[in-house]
Formats: C-alpha cells, structure tokens, sequence
C-alpha cells in the first residue's frame, strides 16, 4: 500500500442528509486500500446501523459511552458532564490516531460538540493544525466554524431539499441511522 504523504482536512456539512454515510463511504474505500481507520462518533450512541459493518471491516470504532440525549434537552449540570465526557473522547481519539499510526480518522458529528463547547475548541483547533502529516481527517456536522472552513482541503455542503422528516415520518434503521 503506498502511503498518503500530506493528509488533508475533509468537511462534511450542512442541513442535508448524507454527512455521515459520506464519511462512512470514505472508511469503507480506505479501509478496502488497508489504511488503518479509527471512526469515532459524538454526540451519538454507537447504536446507529453503520458502526456493525464498520467493525465487521476492521474498522476501529469508538464513541461516549455515556448518553446525554439532545444538546438542547441537556440541563446545565448534564451539559457540563456531556463536555467532559466529549473531551475525554476526543483527546483519547486524537492520540490514538497520532500514537498508532492510523491513516484516517473520523469525527462523525464533530461540528455539534465543537459548536456547542462539547470539546474544547482551542485544543481541537491546535489538533487538526498540527496532525501527523500523513494522517487523513474527515469532521462532520452542521454549522462548520469559519476558522474550521480555512483550514479545510475539501468542504462539501450538503443540503436538504426536501426530506421525509418535514412530513412527520421518523428516522428509519438502515436508511438515516
């Protein structure tokens, strides 16, 4: 396998479905290339229908083990535990990823725990400037800060035109998680 010599920034954002299963299209194609990829997702439960095939692939997989729910359901005390626990997460995930020699790494809804003070915004700042450099990073989420958008190789947008959810219908297993 040749290795990536300069890893890039990808940004998956927007108001439209497909952030994650982008990111989780990009894990397969490395993945299937043997790169060794560490998927980590805030903000959810790891119950989503993806995170069985990712292991099954060999993918490493991480997310909070802890449930907080909604960020705007989360009472000031559940908030201030959510932090701690999304910045235990992430700085266990950035140094798995520089200590281990992996070749890809996702923050799949990364956007809302940066956004919202779940992760420390300078440390993951000083994260994403001074990654390994061969080290590939795909974050995802709405709402992208322009500081994250500059330092970004690929931004990709996507938006919602129409989506079932606007009718009333729930999120279904095996199609939006």
């Amino acid at each position: 396998m040749d290795h990536i010599k300069k890893g890039c920034l990808h940004i998956y954002c927007g108001d439209g479905k497909g952030k994650t299963t982008a990111s989780v299209g990009l894990a397969v194609r490395a993945a299937g290339h043997g790169m060794k990829v560490l998927f980590c997702q805030c903000m959810k439960d790891g119950t989503s229908s993806e995170v069985g095939m990712l292991k099954k692939l060999g993918i490493d997989y991480c997310c909070c083990t802890e449930k907080f729910g909604f960020f705007w359901n989360m009472t000031e005390e559940q908030k201030e535990q959510a932090a701690h626990a999304y910045t235990h997460l992430f700085e266990e995930v950035t140094g798995k990823a520089k200590n281990e020699g992996y070749d890809l790494l996702v923050i799949d809804e990364f956007m809302s725990a940066y956004e919202h003070g779940m992760i420390c915004q300078k440390t993951a700042l000083h994260f994403v400037m001074n990654r390994p450099e061969g080290l590939e990073v795909v974050l995802t989420g709405r709402n992208p800060g322009e500081e994250l958008l500059k330092l970004a190789d690929y931004v990709t947008e996507m938006r919602k035109l129409k989506h079932p959810f606007d009718e009333g219908i729930p999120a279904r297993r095996g199609i939006e998680m």
